[in-house]
């Protein structure tokens, strides 16, 4: 009798920066590529491009816009076939919280939220509550100087092939998670 299969490691997915505009985020032999870009001649929208490894070329598959004083909008696909949903209704916040409940591609629910002051994903509908994307904060050097270890996804393989609204719904809670601290923040001085 051959001996149960091992289960796959997660994917460490790392942030190549503490930006969310302009950032990769990839595993280590970007089988897994994504790029995030913010043009400065488009500063309102931030583009997801994902590497396509047979023709090594990088391909625009979504991207999110977010005007002052607008609620943020998200465009999945090229150009031409996507419209724009408005990023309240795809992600859906929670009330006093900094999360929020969106749908994969597989319709299967997912909930950010924060545990011990660390991002997690889990299942919506599921009672277990052990977490299929954990983000881990960036570490630096004496806690000032430069970064010793970068952010990075811990992503279960089980969740693997919803990974683009994965990223997506992860920069649009980390954005509310960041704005809601330097609000608080400005409150308190």
């Amino acid at each position: 009798m051959p001996p149960p299969k091992k289960v796959d490691p997660p994917h460490r997915m790392e942030l190549t920066t503490n930006s969310l505009r302009n950032t990769t985020i990839s595993v280590d032999n970007d089988a897994i590529y994504y790029e995030v870009v913010t043009r400065f001649w488009h500063p309102n929208v931030t583009k997801i491009k994902k590497l396509d490894t047979d023709s090594g070329e990088m391909v625009t598959v979504a991207e999110i816009e977010r005007e002052p004083g607008k609620e943020p909008r998200v465009k999945f696909g090229r150009d031409d076939e996507a419209e724009w949903i408005p990023a309240a209704r795809w992600l859906e916040k929670e009330p006093d919280k900094v999360g929020g409940i969106f749908t994969a591609n597989s319709d299967v629910k997912y909930r950010w939220k924060t545990h011990n002051r660390r991002l997690q994903m889990i299942r919506a509908d599921s009672d277990d509550k052990e977490p299929l994307v954990q983000y881990h904060s960036y570490k630096r050097h004496f806690l000032v100087f430069r970064m010793s270890e970068h952010a990075w996804l811990e992503i279960k393989p089980d969740v693997v092939e919803s990974i683009l609204p994965i990223i997506i719904s992860y920069l649009l809670v980390e954005r509310r998670r960041r704005d809601a601290k330097l609000h608080l923040e400005l409150k308190v001085r």
